[in-house]
């Protein structure tokens, strides 16, 4: 018998809050509802980590003292059912009455009466319990990342809490090799699916609703691909040259790494490596999909296989490791997984990969760094101490229109309908 949507929300959000990822946790659940159910299954862990913060410093107010941490599954039923009623379509009723049955597949009787007392308390009381919130509750972020987004950017702060605190647009990259763009919105538009060019991405398609790829026109055709707006600068501002020689240095899952070869079907040779050799499978299934080649295997950007050969790449892409703090819209485990301590770690991280690649890349070759972060510490900080270190290493200035200017780089930042959250800075090697 399947299991009931809400008590598998709240057990995949309990393991979330244990220390597991979501893409960890949520696939063995979504296995066991009913495939009826599968979306608002998602719906429940994405939305409710999206929130997760404002929901948690409310239910702190409804509870008289916390649960313990073995009733970590009674308090993630909890917040599901305060998202529930403050942020879906779901009546108030059924929501209080479906979240009190999902006790019952807990196994925590003594929880019922609390539950519903907390869900209806806060149906009375919300204008209250909203108001006694501080500033980082109410953006619905950590307090340590609201602290540094609004010393960061404190113009636009505002608008990325908004944007990461809702669902992101699916965007399609249409495959250039195969179909134009303008022809695919309109097999788009036969098939009844509304969607608009992007705004920066010259192959960029934005659907108006997200929908399963099965349902995409010629997608196991190759024609698209399923790739933020921002995400396809990379291979734009990268702009691959016939003959070259290139190395995509952290390549999984292999959206860049594709576009880079629909963009230059003559290229030389293109290398896609990854620390990671489970993850590197989704680049091969990619490029099958989309009939390309690649030579593809396993290495460590920061120490990179002597294999590779030195002053041997005409460019390589830098898609580093990072806070994922520009996308947690699509990951939003990040406010529960992330901590303030990991930022100079990574920053150590970043700049390790920079240093072991450089010796790869010919006099007067570039190297493209991106993350998907929005804190300086990763991005022209690292860049700028990478300059420091490396006499025959110069910055680019962008001449793009797009983005925010930084003292090393170009800052893309998450907006409710458009990209997601990047950073690009180029970077040369002297002849």
């Amino acid at each position: 018998m399947p299991t009931g949507t809400r008590a598998a929300a709240a057990l995949t959000l309990a393991s979330v809050l244990s220390g597991k990822s979501l893409n960890q946790a949520l696939p063995p659940w979504l296995a066991k509802v009913d495939p009826r159910d599968r979306g608002l299954l998602q719906q429940l862990c994405y939305g409710t980590l999206r929130q997760l913060p404002w929901l948690e410093a409310v239910l702190q107010q409804l509870l008289s003292k916390p649960l313990r941490d073995k009733d970590r599954d009674v308090q993630s039923l909890l917040l599901i059912g305060l998202y529930q009623l403050s942020d879906t379509r779901v009546p108030d009723h059924a929501a209080v009455s479906t979240t009190v049955e999902a006790i019952r597949e807990l196994k925590k009787p003594w929880a019922k009466g609390l539950t519903n007392a907390v869900l209806r308390r806060f149906l009375r009381e919300r204008e209250e319990l909203e108001q006694a919130l501080n500033a980082a509750a109410t953006a619905a972020h950590p307090q340590w990342l609201y602290n540094k987004l609004t010393k960061q950017w404190p113009a636009v702060a505002p608008d990325i809490f908004a944007a990461a605190n809702e669902q992101p647009p699916m965007t399609l990259r249409a495959n250039r090799r195969k179909v134009s763009r303008d022809s695919y919105l309109e097999k788009l538009k036969a098939a009844g699916i509304d969607a608009k060019p992007g705004a920066i991405a010259q192959q960029a398609i934005v659907l108006q609703q997200p929908v399963d790829v099965g349902e995409l026109p010629q997608f196991e055709d190759g024609e698209v691909s399923v790739q933020d707006e921002a995400a396809q600068m990379a291979a734009i501002l990268l702009a691959p040259k016939a003959g070259e020689r290139i190395l995509d240095a952290c390549s999984a899952p292999g959206g860049k790494t594709c576009h880079i070869l629909e963009l230059q079907p003559s290229l030389g040779e293109l290398v896609a490596m990854d620390i990671d050799g489970v993850r590197l499978q989704k680049v091969e299934d990619n490029l099958l999909r989309l009939g390309l080649a690649a030579t593809v295997r396993v290495g460590d950007a920061a120490k990179p296989p002597d294999a590779l050969g030195a002053d041997s790449f005409d460019a390589i892409l830098v898609d580093a490791p990072c806070s994922a703090i520009g996308v947690i819209r699509r990951h939003p485990d990040v406010k529960v997984l992330r901590r303030e301590s990991d930022i100079p770690q990574l920053a150590a991280q970043q700049l390790a990969i920079l240093l072991g690649l450089w010796p790869l890349l010919k006099p007067g070759g570039r190297l493209l760094y991106a993350t998907c972060s929005i804190l300086k510490e990763e991005n022209s900080r690292v860049v700028a101490k990478f300059l420091q270190q490396q006499d025959d290493a110069s910055f680019k200035v962008s001449e793009e229109s797009w983005g925010e200017p930084c003292s090393h780089g170009r800052q893309l930042l998450p907006s409710i309908h458009g990209p997601d959250g990047l950073f690009y800075a180029m970077l040369e090697k002297s002849l």
